[in-house]
């Protein structure tokens, strides 16, 4: 990354970018790496790791170029915050001593050494984050000071009750009132990812793929048959789309 960052010997596209320029490539790198997990892709996961190590170095470099720190500085950092977070491995703690909200506490502390208090719950969730991860984030720091459903019921009648407000705006809504509406549906179905355990992205990239696949089972079909999609009925589609699903149902 220095070669490459050179002012004379260097790459002029590298040479031209920033900390801005360069940030979504490493939003990109690190869902590519969680793709590759996803589909337990291993021979494509050493690859996209490396994409997004490089990411790290690419910061990094650029950093030291304005004289803020550098690679030894971040690998410092990471590593000292492990071990200051981890008590019951590399200090005198046992692990009954370390409790749930152990490294939330730990956290708090570290945000109070550097002068970072906050003036709302909520400060320091980053607004770059994916919206439905973001949504999680923000519900998780309302809930630690109580702002929360008693139990998972409560979730589902919310769920209900935004269901029936879109229906409502749904026809004849001005569209900013039906995206308000579907927004506020799709906050509180994050909310019951977040009761229920369940990391919201993780499961849109597992239903994105099952639709995908099953949707290719359904073009296959008809290719054999030697159709397209727009050659055949949706009652056609349906049929290929459910033989599909039972024989990956028989095979599970």
């Amino acid at each position: 990354m220095r070669r490459l960052r050179d002012a004379e010997n260097g790459c002029p596209w590298d040479l031209k970018q920033d900390f801005r320029s360069i940030a979504p490539y490493t939003i990109e790198e690190a869902f590519e790496v969680a793709d590759a997990i996803e589909r337990g892709a291993m021979d494509e996961l050493a690859d996209e790791l490396g994409d997004l190590l490089l990411q790290v170095a690419y910061h990094a470099q650029m950093a030291e170029e304005a004289g803020a720190f550098g690679w030894d500085d971040v690998v410092d950092a990471i590593v000292s915050k492990m071990v200051r977070r981890h008590p019951h491995v590399f200090g005198d703690w046992s692990r009954e001593a370390f409790v749930a909200g152990s490294w939330e506490r730990f956290k708090a502390a570290e945000r109070a050494a550097k002068g970072a208090t906050r003036k709302s719950a909520l400060d320091g969730v980053p607004a770059s984050l994916p919206g439905l991860t973001r949504a999680v984030k923000l519900q998780d720091r309302a809930a630690r000071i109580g702002f929360d459903w008693p139990d998972v019921g409560g979730v589902i009648d919310k769920i209900a009750e935004e269901a029936r407000e879109l229906a409502e705006v749904a026809d004849g809504g001005t569209s900013e009132r039906i995206e308000e509406e579907y927004g506020d549906l799709l906050f509180v179905v994050a909310n019951l990812g977040r009761w229920l355990k369940v990391d919201p992205e993780a499961a849109m990239r597992r239903v994105n793929a099952k639709f995908e696949r099953r949707f290719r089972a359904v073009e296959a079909g008809l290719a054999a048959a030697g159709r397209t999609p727009g050659e055949a009925t949706l009652e056609e589609m349906d049929a290929l789309w459910n033989a599909e699903k039972a024989r990956e149902k028989k095979s599970e």
